[in-house]
């Protein structure tokens, strides 16, 4: 009987040992489990991890079928840019913030929204900067405008990493073969590393006038200019589908548009002029075969319509030069024994402009850095058309107002205005479209655009 408490005790304290011992383990374990993707509606749009057909390489689709990538990986990459050019230094945008909401952000179409979060001060992220060098550009200033965005932005929390002399746009005076050993590191829209020396120099070489160089090439010629360059800026989102705002959108000095811009039957909504067309050869021959039963037939080809091409391969330089120069393309996906016609009969080089690829690379590192870009498919990851395209307008306009992109109520609307069906708006691995979504939240708090916004779905 003496020795039986004894024993009883040594039992009790190794079963509390044990029970300790387990939930030590457990908690560790959840500790050290990576970080999921937030939003459960996010995962289940990402489990299909393909390639954006109007905006893509589709010829991607087999690489996306991990799981995996639904995972945010904490593995450091070192990718820092030993460039001796001209350098900027910075440590990195506002990290992410989650601000999707079954509620609308505004009442009256341009309010701010109630759960807008200010941008976190900018600090170190994750992977490196992509080469967070670039060229400066001297662009004249064509307004002395008092509500300049350039007067602005130093007062928000985007003036750390707004630059002002970034080159938007590329011209004959930026090849040289230093410039294309410097930018040949890049791929893509990134650089000049997916396109041939010889392609580059002759493609440029003809884009050698002002027009070229500036986004408003025409200002000095407008008899009835206005004190600020005011730019609307439309998306192609299912938010404008009875939104009765095509007359506002033409009232603006500057409208543009991009890929499938369906205009002809959906004035009322979305305006009728066009002032610059944004597009890559891709995208643009993607949105002609997706949108042709919507009315989409190609580039709108008005007299005050400029085209800006976002080149990410060969094709790009290739198309321009021969559609500016009335030459048939002898190679590629293009190749025809006639001159392309997507720009009409009678244009002219100096309606052609070309953004830069640095401008690219900088949207991309201060910007819209997203996480996509601590997984396996960063090579394949870029800002979408649409974002460039709102982006440099902030960079060049006085004023910018944005309607027609994702809002934290995007799905009560179809993917696009032109929709005969409801389509919900799909996830890719090849843009981050939430954290677009964020960004726009963030520039229409900072008061340096004016995002519309609207409360109920159109009947």
């Amino acid at each position: 009987m003496t020795g039986f408490l004894p024993q009883r005790k040594r039992l009790l304290f190794f079963l509390l040992l044990t029970a300790l011992l387990g939930f030590y383990v457990l908690h560790n374990t959840l500790d050290t489990k990576p970080l999921q993707v937030e939003d459960q509606s996010v995962r289940n749009s990402l489990n299909r991890l393909r390639i954006s057909k109007e905006d893509g390489n589709t010829s991607l689709d087999s690489l996306l079928t991990s799981d995996s990538d639904l995972f945010i990986s904490s593995k450091r990459e070192d990718t820092t840019d030993k460039q001796s050019n001209i350098t900027h230094t910075h440590k990195g945008p506002a990290t992410k913030q989650n601000i999707d909401s079954s509620k609308s952000a505004s009442n009256e179409g341009f309010n701010s929204s109630k759960d807008f979060k200010e941008p976190i001060a900018p600090r170190p992220t994750e992977p490196d900067f992509f080469g967070d060098s670039y060229a400066t550009d001297d662009v004249p200033q064509l307004t002395s405008c008092p509500s300049s965005i350039r007067r602005k932005v130093s007062r928000t929390p985007f003036g750390e990493r707004f630059l002002k002399n970034v080159p938007v746009l590329q011209w004959a005076k930026h090849f040289s073969k230093q410039e294309y050993q410097r930018l040949s590191r890049y791929p893509g829209a990134h650089g000049w590393g997916s396109v041939d020396t010889e392609v580059l120099e002759q493609s440029l070489a003809i884009l050698n006038t002002s027009a070229n160089w500036l986004m408003f090439d025409d200002w000095e010629m407008r008899g009835n200019r206005s004190q600020c360059i005011r730019c609307a800026v439309v998306g192609n989102g299912g938010i404008l589908k009875g939104s009765k705002k095509g007359q506002e959108i033409d009232q603006h000095d500057y409208i543009f548009r991009t890929n499938g811009a369906v205009i002809k039957g959906f004035e009322e909504d979305v305006g009728e002029r066009t002032s610059l067309y944004t597009f890559s050869t891709n995208t643009m021959r993607n949105s002609m075969r997706s949108y042709a039963g919507a009315g989409y037939q190609g580039p709108p080809q008005d007299k005050e319509t400029r085209y800006v091409f976002l080149p990410d391969h060969d094709r790009d330089y290739i198309l321009m030069r021969a559609a500016a120069t009335h030459t048939p393309i002898e190679k590629g996906p293009e190749r025809s024994a006639n001159p392309p016609q997507y720009f009409g009969e009678n244009v002219t080089v100096e309606k052609f402009k070309m953004y830069h690829p640095d401008f690219i690379r900088y949207l991309r590192n201060r910007f819209l850095r997203s996480h996509t870009l601590n997984t396996k498919y960063k090579d394949i990851y870029r800002p979408s058309t649409g974002a460039v395209m709102l982006l440099a307008a902030l960079h060049t306009c006085d004023e910018v107002s944005a309607y027609g992109f994702m809002t934290s109520d995007y799905s009560a609307y179809s993917d696009h205005y032109y929709d005969k069906t409801h389509h919900p708006v799909h996830f890719y691995a090849n843009h981050d479209l939430r954290m677009e979504l964020m960004l726009w939240q963030q520039l229409h708090q900072a008061g340096l655009i004016r995002l519309y916004m609207r409360t109920q779905t159109p009947s």
